[in-house]
């Protein structure tokens, strides 16, 4: 069996500025001894190659340091070059690609290029035991003990101990979930994945197949030489990680536990902790715990300073505390708005929220609807998952829920008189929608692909809401409002059919007691009783209240839970436990308007007392509200999605609208951080990113259609409170540029 060690050399080391550039990351610096990280990599791997050879993938621009870096070590390896960075599920697929064509039956051992081990024997121990451990067909990682319970690395939960089967894998955690991590057994997830080549391409085949075809048309025909550059068609592969696009959802994957010393030296605390980083010519005078790095040329003079970083480098100079390291990506971000804004762009001060919203609405009028209404439709009116930077659609699938939402939105878009092109487009999509995904029990099915085979049969609650939702909002529009009553009607017939002996509605698709479900239900029927107040709406509604009322609010703390067991008490273990900031907030909006409706005092306390919950999640540092809380009204994931941004404002807005003196200047205030914290999200181009991590940085993923549902309604709340709150105008804070 040959071996094949792949080096994977994307990745800017934007953390490592200035020293770390595009057109020279980190992996190709001195960071630590005399060679570079891509060379110290190199030459730990090398004795791994028997009967294969290493496998070095990288960016056209970087080629030169790569040859150069071999032959300074004088290696030979294969250099496969990509035209445009898309992540690591790409350019993996194309290293797996090229190597099952020399021979189909190698393990590829895929590993960074900047990661600091300085025990290579051990290393190389642990790897041999991989290879060993990957020869049945699994895909093994390797998982660092943790020496720490830091939240610079994701985690992983093996199952058993030793070489385990993964449980799952974590994204970087806050403190107290870090903590929580190490006492459990949980490991640092390193990135390093051993493989049979053939079990890899399986499972992109089987989770990701278009990445592997639009990999497989760019891969050059095999010939002479040792540069392989793959084609422009490299570009049509969407971007993506590994973790993401398989590992997360495979259950190949196994983990065995390492011990050796390790980091992937993500910022300039790394560096400074291995004691070997110093670089060029300082003169100092009490000043202990510092890393500086002077570049040829520079001098750097410290006196009476403690734990920074200094790296003077040509055109840029950092100074930063250890302890704040990680900010440093922020700042490289921010340069890069400022680079694109030019002289005085940027948020302003002293912005009305009108001018916010102002604002908002124009991003979302000129941009965002445009270039989904445009890049965002299939030929046959189907809406698509998503849009990558490049405004190339994503995903060769359907869901059900996509396309009720895309509805939803452009129904909107034409009945503020944004364009009326919208009105076909949600005639042709829900006609395409109707004709692929309704079943004969007049319910709609979960997923199809892209030209209509049923992928899952499911009928979810979930679903079916938002196609209620769908043709209230189409109706009220005027767009085939015949129509859409006909299709309501007989949706909320067939729903019966889900309707629980003891109160409430089963969720077939995952957990079947859930709140999510209900809570957009409720939404969808309070906009059907507001076209249709005499008709089956109305008792719909409170039935879902009165569940919430009973059973998903906790009496004693007046948060909502997620998931439930058959009598609606608490799911056991950690999903009963689950609380999301998000669905406090977008509860708190929806009771507010149903008891508002009814003149219920009851709703309105319990969602005051929600956004109240809500706001327990909301992170002061990064200005955003995080994915999950526990029953304690701790952070338990401190990732932010975009769609809980949308419902603290709404909450905020509704609120504030049913409030007086100081209480609803707070939540003004509260709406304002809100649509700021939203517009850290958005880009000017009308995509958006879609998750933030702990550490300030967005992720890469494409931009999820479903996202536009939350903006859209978000933008609507915006405009109703506008007219209930004069005040408002008069408001002041920072503009929302979508930048």
């Amino acid at each position: 069996m040959a071996i094949y060690p792949v080096i994977l050399c994307g990745g800017a080391g934007t953390r490592l500025w200035p020293a770390s550039r595009p057109s020279r990351p980190k992996q190709f610096i001195d960071l630590i001894g005399d060679l570079s990280l891509f060379q110290q990599t190199v030459r730990r791997v090398a004795p791994l190659a028997e009967g294969g050879r290493i496998v070095v993938i990288a960016g056209h621009a970087h080629r030169r340091y790569v040859e150069d870096q071999l032959a300074a070590l004088g290696v030979e390896g294969e250099l496969i070059l990509e035209p445009t960075g898309r992540d690591s599920a790409p350019a993996m697929t194309a290293a797996a690609l090229w190597i099952a064509r020399e021979d189909p039956d190698a393990t590829a051992v895929f590993v960074a290029s900047d990661h600091y081990i300085p025990d290579a024997a051990a290393f190389q121990q642990v790897v041999t035991e991989a290879i060993a451990a990957a020869g049945p067909g699994r895909i093994v990682t390797l998982g660092m003990a943790p020496t720490t319970p830091t939240s610079a690395y994701g985690y992983i939960q093996p199952r058993t101990a030793g070489l385990s089967p993964v449980e799952r894998f974590v994204e970087k955690p806050g403190r107290a979930d870090a903590e929580r991590y190490l006492a459990e057994g949980y490991l640092w997830n390193s990135g390093n994945f051993i493989a049979p080549v053939g079990t890899l391409l399986g499972e992109l085949r089987a989770f990701a197949p278009d990445i592997v075809d639009a990999v497989a048309a760019a891969l050059p025909e095999a010939g002479a030489g040792r540069v392989h550059a793959l084609t422009a068609a490299f570009a049509e592969a969407r971007k993506i990680s590994i973790d993401y696009a398989v590992m997360e959802r495979s259950d190949r994957i196994w983990v065995l536990p390492a011990r050796f010393e390790w980091s992937d030296l993500g910022a300039w605390d790394a560096v400074a902790a291995t004691g070997t980083a110093a670089r060029g010519l300082w003169v100092a005078d009490a000043s202990p715990g510092c890393l500086v790095r002077a570049a040829p040329g520079m001098v750097v003079a410290t006196a009476g300073v403690s734990n920074l970083a200094i790296v003077a480098e040509p055109g840029a100079v950092l100074v930063c505390d250890l302890a704040n390291a990680q900010a440093v990506k922020g700042l490289v971000e921010e340069l890069g708005r400022r680079e694109r804004a030019g002289p005085g762009g940027g948020a302003e001060e002293g912005v009305s929220l009108t001018d916010m919203v102002r604002d908002f609405d124009r991003w979302l009028k000129l941009s965002a609807l445009p270039l989904w209404g445009a890049l965002g439709v299939g030929a046959d009116g189907g809406f698509v998952e998503a849009l990558d930077e490049d405004g190339v659609a994503v995903g060769d699938f359907r869901r059900a829920r996509v396309q009720a939402r895309q509805a939803y939105v452009f129904s909107l878009g034409f009945e503020w008189g944004w364009g009326e092109g919208y009105a076909p487009l949600v005639e042709r999509g829900l006609a395409r929608f109707e004709a692929t995904n309704l079943r004969p029990d007049g319910l709609y099915r979960t997923r199809v692909t892209a030209d209509g085979a049923t992928l899952d049969d499911t009928a979810s609650l979930y679903d079916q809401a938002f196609v209620l939702l769908a043709t209230a909002t189409a109706a009220a529009a005027g767009i085939d409002g015949d129509r859409q009553r006909r299709t309501a009607a007989r949706t909320l017939a067939a729903l019966e059919t889900l309707r629980l002996p003891q109160g409430g509605w089963r969720e077939p698709g995952g957990r079947p007691f859930q709140a999510n479900a209900h809570m957009h239900l409720l939404e969808a029927v309070l906009a059907w009783e507001a076209l249709e107040p005499d008709g089956a709406w109305t008792a719909t509604a409170d039935a879902i209240v009165g569940l919430a009322r009973a059973h998903f609010i906790d009496a004693g703390g007046g948060f909502l839970r997620e998931f439930f067991a058959e009598d609606w008490r608490p799911a056991e273990g950690e999903a009963g436990r689950l609380v999301e900031p998000g669905h406090q907030f977008e509860w708190a909006w929806l009771l507010t308007r149903w008891g508002r409706l009814r003149g219920d005092a009851w709703a309105v306390e319990a969602a005051r007392r929600l956004f109240a919950c809500g706001e327990r999640g909301l992170d002061a540092v990064r200005g955003v509200a995080i994915d999950e809380l526990d029953e304690d009204l701790q952070p338990r994931s401190s990732r932010a999605r975009l769609w809980p941004q949308t419902e603290w404002l709404k909450a905020a807005l509704i609120l504030a609208e049913c409030a007086e003196g100081d209480e609803r200047e707070r939540l003004l205030a509260s709406a304002r951080a809100a649509l700021q914290g939203l517009g850290l999200y958005l880009k000017p181009s009308g995509l958006w990113h879609d998750r933030l991590g702990v550490d300030g940085v967005f992720d890469s993923d494409p931009a999820p259609a479903s996202s536009l549902y939350h903006i859209v309604a978000a933008s609507r709340q915006l405009r109703e409170t506008l007219g209930a709150v004069p005040e408002i105008a008069g408001l002041s804070g920072r503009t929302v540029r979508g930048d």
